[in-house]
Formats: C-alpha cells, sequence, structure tokens
C-alpha cells in the first residue's frame, strides 16, 4: 500500500473529525484493547468512553458522562486505549455511583428491603424489578393484579391498543341477497 494513498487523509487534519483525531493518535501511540469489562459487562473498546459506558444496563450516556467528569476522565477518549489504572477507577465508579452521585441521581432509592440508596446495573436491575413486581402480584395491589393479568398498568386506554391475537378492525358487511 503506497503512502500517497494515505498522505491526504493524515495531512487534512482527519476530515474535521475529532472523534477520527482521537481514535488516530490512540492508534498510532498505543495498543487499543478491542474489548474492556467494566462492571460485569463486555464493553466495546473503539468507542468513546461515555457511549460504551452507556452500554451498560442501568448507566445512561447522562450518567457516563457524570462519572467521567467526577473522575477527570475525558468522555470522548477511547475506551481501548485508557490506562489500567483508570479503567480500574471506572469500574469502582460504576459499582459505586451511591457513593459518588446525589440521591436524586440514583435509580434505586429507599430499597423497599433494605432501605438504602443504590444504583443497581446489569442483572442485579433486572432482577430488582422482577422482584417488585412478584412483590405487587404477591400483595394483590392493582398494578400486581393488572400484571398478572397481562394487562397495561400505568393507566393507558385498553380499547383499541394493546389487543393480543389477530388484528381486530371494523368490518364491511355482506351485501345481503336480492335486493338491499
Amino acid at each position: 500500500m503506497s503512502s500517497s494513498r494515505w498522505s491526504p487523509w493524515l495531512t487534512r487534519g482527519l476530515g474535521g473529525s475529532k472523534f477520527k483525531k482521537r481514535l488516530f493518535s490512540a492508534f498510532v501511540s498505543q495498543e487499543i484493547r478491542a474489548i474492556v469489562r467494566i462492571g460485569d459487562t463486555d464493553l466495546d473498546g473503539n468507542k468513546q468512553v461515555a457511549y460504551a459506558l452507556a452500554k451498560i444496563r442501568g448507566i445512561g450516556t447522562a450518567s457516563a458522562y457524570a462519572i467521567c467528569w467526577k473522575l477527570g476522565i475525558d468522555p470522548h477518549a477511547i475506551l481501548g486505549a485508557l490506562p489500567e489504572d483508570q479503567i480500574n477507577k471506572l469500574d469502582w465508579a460504576v459499582r459505586n455511583l451511591h457513593e459518588l452521585a446525589p440521591s436524586w441521581f440514583l435509580n434505586r432509592r429507599k430499597d423497599p428491603e433494605t432501605g438504602r440508596e443504590m444504583h443497581l446495573i446489569g442483572s442485579e436491575l433486572v432482577l430488582a424489578a422482577r422482584r417488585d413486581v412478584d412483590l405487587m402480584k404477591k400483595l394483590k395491589s392493582w398494578k400486581g393484579v393488572r400484571h398478572s393479568l397481562g394487562l397495561k398498568v400505568r393507566g393507558q386506554r385498553t380499547v383499541t391498543t394493546g389487543r393480543f391475537g389477530a388484528t381486530a378492525g371494523v368490518t364491511k358487511k355482506k351485501a345481503a341477497p336480492g335486493g338491499k
């Protein structure tokens, strides 16, 4: 492959994209890990830190940016190019977000079982939601009854939406033989 083919791309500032510049500088300077494990989730090492962290269940882009800013890590840096100590800091912060963030930022405030404020991620979040629904069913609350019947829970209309089976609609009656 000739260098003349790549030289315009390198000399023109990579098309003005900051992401391409960061990716290229990380690629040239060091090895990029393809997969990084944070919070019991395998993340794409070629993505920016904030967007890679957002792939963890329970962490959105706002949480990811907040974690990066709190730790002093560039949210637009490439995740696979970060040193091991910064990845360990990110892993600790994702697992212990309740220690870093204010209580209104957490996804599980005043847990019914323990009374503590927590931020659940990954399978813990899924299991907690399932336990909450099972508790509502056991208590036979209105939401629990709706969950057990498979109906809408939050007050939505059910006359025309949420039907099961074949599509139901208005059908035209067949014309009667012999007249009208």
